[in-house]
């Protein structure tokens, strides 16, 4: 068995397998001495219950002293070690985490919010910990860590990853309906790539509103393609009707900004039909004016996703290695020439036979994804296949090649 080599897992097992050790040498002594004395003492041998000594001073210290003496070192050694468990280690990078009905949202000392955790392997790092709701339970089982989170108190626990991989985390304590979906990861990269990760990033392409709600863990309760989850779909929401209960009275409504709003920062005023009143508010410390208002946006449809940049078709071409083989002036290389391409008739061999056709669009796909299945007459089948570039990529190569 691969023991994990982290160092509070190490903690853990070393209390649990010395007691355990223990108590297995206690068992065997009291099994064997049991044994040993019901057959010198059986009924046939001794009818009458008899006793051959009156006492030992020894063999009472002895049995005495012992299990009190073990009874202290497993005392000492748990203690210790629970020690190693609560005391962090200086340089531990600090990630505050968030627990909530049914999600995990931990934030970087940068400000970056994440529903996974992400460490570099190596490296303490303490989690402080926090509820906005309910009683919740940290506890990742590669560490041996385990603590609950509290509203309004903070907890923490550290770790240290030794190798890279990604860990479990689940919550501990039955927290509602959604308990046993409460479940993320530690991911834990070797320090270069944590270093990558951990760079600014580029603005994302995502809509900001998108990305709240994934932050936020609203995804966890609510779908985004009209499917069922713990709460109402957030698919096409804006003029939807709903059913609500308020005051204990059934009333119908369309979804609007107004709507919303109160619906994220006070859940309990508005029930939807049909569903427990079990979603947290959140409040301007949780969740600022200005993400909810982008949230709002995009629910409502108001947002779209943003435009990627265009790529840039010949430096895909100069990157893959393409204008090695193929000029662009007019004169002939290894393969065809890029120039007039769009406007040009060519032989081709495909399945043995010769056939002339007009280069479009789906040729030039072809080509690019299989070029020996259409081989140009008069150069030899050495170009690889372009199955390293993604769609997108040969979109934009074949409209460059088109406009040649």
């Amino acid at each position: 068995m691969n023991l994990p080599t982290n160092p509070t897992a190490q903690a853990v097992d070393n209390v649990l397998i010395y007691i355990f050790g223990f108590s297995l040498l206690l068992l065997l002594g009291i099994t064997v001495a049991t044994i040993y004395l019901v057959i010198k003492y059986r009924r046939s041998k001794y009818p009458e219950p008899t006793s051959e000594t009156h006492g030992s001073l020894w063999l009472e210290a002895l049995w005495t002293l012992l299990p009190t003496l073990i009874v202290l070192t497993m005392f000492w050694y748990g203690w210790s070690n629970y020690l190693g468990l609560r005391n962090v280690p200086e340089g531990a990078m600090e990630v505050q985490a968030t627990a909530r009905m049914w999600s995990w949202q931990f934030e970087y000392p940068d400000g970056r919010k994440t529903s996974k955790l992400f460490v570099p392997v190596g490296q303490p790092v303490k989690v402080t910990m926090t509820s906005v709701d309910v009683l919740h339970n940290f506890f990742v089982p590669a560490f041996r860590i385990k603590r609950d989170t509290l509203p309004g108190i903070e907890t923490y626990v550290w770790f240290q990853a030794t190798e890279p991989g990604s860990y479990d985390i689940f919550c501990a304590e039955y927290c509602g309906t959604g308990h046993s979906a409460m479940i993320t990861s530690v991911e834990a990269l070797p320090p270069e790539e944590y270093a990558t990760w951990a760079q600014p990033q580029q603005p994302s392409d995502e809509p900001r509103g998108l990305i709240v709600l994934q932050e936020q863990g609203c995804t966890g309760c609510h779908s985004l393609d009209g499917s069922d989850g713990i709460g109402p779909s957030l698919y096409q929401l804006s003029g939807q009707q709903r059913k609500l209960m308020a005051d204990g009275q059934t009333k119908e409504l369309t979804i609007d900004a107004d709507y919303l709003r109160r619906a994220i920062r006070h859940p309990e005023a508005e029930i939807v039909e049909g569903y427990d009143p079990v979603m947290p508010a959140y409040d301007s410390d949780t969740l600022s004016e200005e993400d909810l208002q982008a949230v709002i946006d995009y629910l409502l449809g108001k947002v779209k996703k943003a435009e990627k940049a265009p790529l840039d078709a010949r430096k895909l071409l100069e990157d893959s290695g393409c204008l090695g083989c193929h000029s662009e002036d007019g004169s002939e290389v290894i393969g065809p020439t890029f120039k007039g391409l769009g406007n040009r008739e060519v032989v081709i061999e495909r399945d043995g036979k010769e056939e002339k056709i007009k280069i479009d669009r789906d040729y030039l796909v072809r080509a690019i994804k299989q070029p020996k299945a259409d081989m140009v007459k008069g150069y030899p089948p050495i170009m690889p296949a372009g199955d390293y570039l993604t769609d997108e990529e040969i979109d934009a190569i074949v409209d460059h090649l088109l406009k040649q």
